[in-house]
């Protein structure tokens, strides 16, 4: 199988396990399902599928040399998304805004209630070392370091906001290393340059206001859909699409649905406002990454030679909060 990745170019999957995994429905499913949840109203043209992200996180760690229930466990990490993708952290209870983890509690569920679990069967695979995160140092790590599933969506994401380019995102790959399972710049500057921008895109796009409202309006949106028995909590567990083809002919009939779509659609007017003045309250998942690099053979971080970094580290790894007040139609 021949696949164009937009940011590692041409690769070829000759292995059947991972073939039959990519062409199965569940991972097939992902193609319509939005990495960010709705955000088109709000960030137009820098949408892509959560299949694309898992098939690239699978590309990284080939291309590194992961062994390959690593590169396995990389591709199925986010078959277990919802509709919207983490827009069920802001619908559940069982889910948080702050850490974003509502798809790694569901993982273990889906796979065993789908074909996946057939094709471990077949391949002799036991499914349950492809869920222990830390067999794989380099598909999963708990932030400031890097992993392939974090480098993946954020080199995406930089390319799509413009603020890398092809060539910026090439420069970065060919600067890493593999040391001790753990990623590695060759160069300090380059560590450097990835960390700022990395913060860059986090203020800008993860944990910025406007995601904190795409992300809460979304969240009130699907819970009253669900609340008022137009969609059902497994209805989830399908595609973007078919939610909306759901919710959208009900709106003209329904005027608190229509409130809410408007909101998420990004048709009011809002600011961030204070506990005393708001109609929503969102948190926000921030993230900061403190790149390693080697410097005369030692392993160093970029907080090691940065001061200022320090500071915006301990600043913006704290979750983001945003009291929403919402003002006319636009």
């Amino acid at each position: 199988m021949e696949y164009q990745d937009k940011i590692y170019g041409k690769i070829i999957i000759e292995d059947p396990v991972v073939l039959k995994l990519v062409e199965c429905p569940s991972m097939q499913r992902l193609k319509k399902i939005s990495q960010h949840g709705h955000f088109e109203p709000f960030f137009p043209n820098t949408e892509f599928s959560r299949f694309e992200h898992s098939i690239g996180v699978f590309i990284l760690l080939k291309r590194f040399n992961a062994p390959l229930l690593e590169q396995i466990s990389g591709l199925l990490h986010d078959v277990s998304h919802t509709a919207f993708s983490h827009v069920a952290d802001y619908i559940f209870s069982d889910g948080s805004g702050e850490y974003q983890n509502f798809q790694d509690d569901e993982l273990e569920n889906f796979i065993e209630k789908s074909e996946i679990l057939e094709i471990f069967k077949k391949y002799g695979i036991d499914y349950k070392n492809i869920l222990d995160d830390s067999k794989f140092p380099l598909k999963e790590k708990k932030l400031p370091d890097l992993c392939a599933d974090r480098i993946d969506y954020f080199l995406r994401e930089a390319k799509n906001l413009k603020k890398a380019s092809q060539e910026d995102i090439d420069e970065f790959l060919n600067n890493f290393e593999i040391v001790d399972d753990l990623w590695v710049f060759k160069d300090k500057e380059m560590a450097k340059k990835y960390a700022y921008l990395f913060l860059d895109v986090n203020n800008f796009f993860w944990s910025g206001l406007e995601t904190g409202v795409m992300f809460k309006t979304m969240g009130e949106l699907m819970k009253y859909a669900i609340d008022s028995g137009i969609i059902k909590r497994e209805d989830l567990f399908t595609t973007d699409k078919e939610i909306w083809e759901r919710i959208r002919p009900e709106v003209e009939k329904n005027q608190n649905l229509k409130l809410l779509l408007d909101r998420a659609d990004n048709k009011y007017k809002y600011i961030a406002s204070n506990e005393n003045d708001y109609d929503l309250f969102a948190r926000c998942k921030s993230r900061v990454v403190d790149p390693l690099f080697l410097e005369k053979g030692v392993l160093k971080r970029v907080s090691d030679i940065d001061k200022e970094f320090v500071e915006l580290k301990e600043k913006h790894s704290k979750p983001k909060e945003y009291y929403i007040k919402f003002l006319e139609l636009r």
